[in-house]
This record gives C-alpha cells, structure tokens and sequence, in this order.
C-alpha cells in the first residue's frame, strides 16, 4: 500500500514545484524551429547535470555510454523534425506516422523494442452559462513511446502539459529508479485524474440543465429550457466518452499480462489506474443516458405545454362562437323573424347569450382546460 501512496503522491500537484534550471518550456515556440520541450538524462532516479540543454542525439549517446535512460518531450513536431529522432531509436514508421498526425484514438501497440500508447487529454472549459454553443470539454493528445533506455512523449493540443509532472516524478528518484515504465504509470495515472476532475465539473452542468428542465414555471408546471442546451451537452460528453472508453483495454493490458518494457514493480500498480478509469467510464456513460432522459423530458414538457395551449385556444373558440352563432342568425335579411319587432327581445338575446357563454366558461373551467 506504501508503494500505490508513493505512485499516486507522485503525479498529484504540490504546492510548490522546485525548478529545473536546464528544461525549456512546456509549449512549443512557434519562433524556434525545434519541437522539442525537454530533453534530459536520468541515472538512478536523477536528472544528470548538463552545462546546456541536450539534443536527443547527444542525450541518447550519454545514456548508452554511462546508463540510465533519456526522458524527450516534443509538442505537435513536424514529419521532418521526428524523422531524426525516429531514426536515432529506431521507432517503427507506423507508431512515427500516428504520432506526427495525432487525431487517433487511445490505443497500446507493442513492437519489438517499444511499446506505443496513445492518451487524449481532456480539459474542461469554463463557462458563465450553458448555451446550444458552449464548448464544455477541449480535447488532446499525448503519446508515449517507451523503450528499455528511452521514453518519448508527443503532445497535441494546447493542454496537457507534463512539465508540472516531470517535476514532480524528478522530486521522488526512488519511483524514478524504476526506469521509463515508472513515467508511462504517472503519465496515464495524470490523465485519468483529470478526466476524474472534468467528470465532476461537467455532472455540475448536468445538474444544472436538470433543474431548469424540471423547475416549475407557469402554473406549478416544468418550465423546460432549450433542447440545443441539452444536445450541445450530450455532444460533449460524446466526445468525453471517445475518449475514455478506448483506454480502459490498454490500462487493463498493462495491469494484467507481463510485458518486457513494464517493470514487474510498477505494473501491479496499473491496475490502479484501470480502476479509477472504469469508474470514470461509468460515470460518463451514465451521463450520457441521464442526458437522453432529460431530453426525452424536454421534448415531453413541449408537447405537454402545446397541447395546453391548444386546449385553451379551443376553450375560447367554443365561447366565441355562442355570440357568433347568435349574431349569425339575427344578421339574416328575412322580413318575418321570431320577436324581431318585440320590445324587450334585444336584451333577453343578450341576456341569454351571456349565459350560455358563462355557462360554457365555468364548465371548461371546472375541466381544466382554462
């Protein structure tokens, strides 16, 4: 149990993150020409002191010199600059092809020397209030290749950065000693703790469309609220949900059956991360039928509340048509007509008209169709 706690206290934030005076930045400058963020040697579980930031080239030539292995970070590099790196560790061109132009979906590969994982990043994005347009969750991409003396990682997409996490895994050599399957662990435990935390901010939202669905408005009766509120919601979580449920197979890969490149320490501990990950499936998944309920809801305050309103335009027809019939009939041009000369008979046809028009009203009334 020690050694989960350590994992785990590993990839979460700290307050405070010491800093590395030979990485560069955690995204790409589009005014220098290398894509490459950071690139650094570790022996034992520290990062080893260069005068200079280090070319993968000179830091793999360090590692099979001297050991240990080389940590890269590349942010959206170009066919051109991956092809050298590529070669330098020899890569299979399939894996290189998915890396430069991400889009793919979460996998695990094995080649003969690596292995290739695909993660998609989810940030949630915040908003004031829910509209037909807001875009609630903002994908990306981080791949890992990660072989015996190396670990490469290729992110896509503004969010994601795995500096803070770099710093963290540098602050506990002990689980750095375990070599780049002990980075691959934190990387997938650090992705899946965000989806944990977007699960909980996008259940706000859901919570938020279920209380205006289901509010009362006029009359004590649901007010409802916009279908596209609803739809544009159910699309998010759609795209959450492509993200996620991929995954859960390779966490289960890496957890479950022994592999060359996972250190036997750190494996067992995937099964960690394949936990949480399932339950955040779950959860997604439950969102998107909770999601399909409201909008069935929705549709079925509409229907509800037209059909009211087409009962109440019927309910004043019938009483409009009492004086219209009357009228009608007293409009006719005949000369012999019942009481068309009679003293009293305009008042006794109005008298009576009213009558029957309030008599009509307290009926429909006492029906509920006013």
């Amino acid at each position: 149990m020690s050694m989960i706690r350590d994992l785990r206290a590993a990839v979460r934030p700290r307050p405070s993150l010491r800093k590395d005076s030979g990485s560069y930045d955690t995204t790409r400058d589009p005014g220098t020409p290398s894509a490459v963020v950071d690139c650094a040697v570790y022996r034992d579980g520290a990062r080893a002191a260069t005068r200079a930031p280090l070319t993968p080239q000179e830091a793999m030539r360090q590692v099979r010199r001297d050991g240990g292995f080389v940590w890269i970070g590349l942010h959206e590099p170009t066919e051109d600059e991956f092809a050298g790196i590529a070669r330098e560790f020899g890569l299979h061109p399939l894996a290189v092809e998915d890396a430069v132009q991400a889009h793919q979906r979460p996998k695990l590969e094995r080649y003969d020397d690596s292995l290739f994982t695909v993660f998609k990043t989810i940030h949630y994005v915040e908003h004031d209030r829910l509209t037909a347009t807001s875009e609630i969750v903002e994908t990306g991409e981080v791949m890992c290749f990660t072989g015996g003396d190396f670990f490469i990682t290729v992110r896509h997409g503004g969010q994601g950065s795995l500096r803070g996490l770099r710093h963290r895994l540098q602050d506990d050599p002990e689980l750095l000693a375990k070599g780049p399957s002990a980075v691959l662990h934190a990387i997938a435990d650090h992705v899946v703790d965000g989806y944990i935390a977007v699960v909980d901010a996008v259940q706000d939202d859901i919570d938020e469309v279920e209380t205006e669905v289901f509010s009362p408005g006029r009359k004590g009766t649901p007010r409802g609220t916009d279908a596209g509120q609803i739809y544009q919601l159910k699309r998010e979580v759609l795209e959450f949900k492509r993200a996620v449920s991929p995954l859960l197979r390779p966490m289960q890969l890496l957890s479950e059956r022994p592999m060359r490149l996972i250190d036997p320490d750190i494996q067992k501990y995937f099964r960690d991360v394949a936990d949480h990950l399932a339950r955040v499936q779950e959860q997604v998944l439950g969102f998107d039928e909770l999601l399909n309920s409201i909008l069935q809801a929705n549709l079925a305050q509409a229907s509800v509340a037209q059909n009211e309103d087409m009962r109440k335009i019927t309910s004043w027809a019938a009483i409009v048509a009492v004086p219209t019939m009357v009228c009608g009939v007293y409009g006719m041009n005949f000369k012999y007509m019942p009481e068309l000369h009679a003293r009293y008979g305009y008042p006794v046809v109005m008298g009576i008209t009213v009558g029957l028009c309030l008599s009509i009203h307290r009926i429909l009334k006492r029906n509920g169709w006013l």
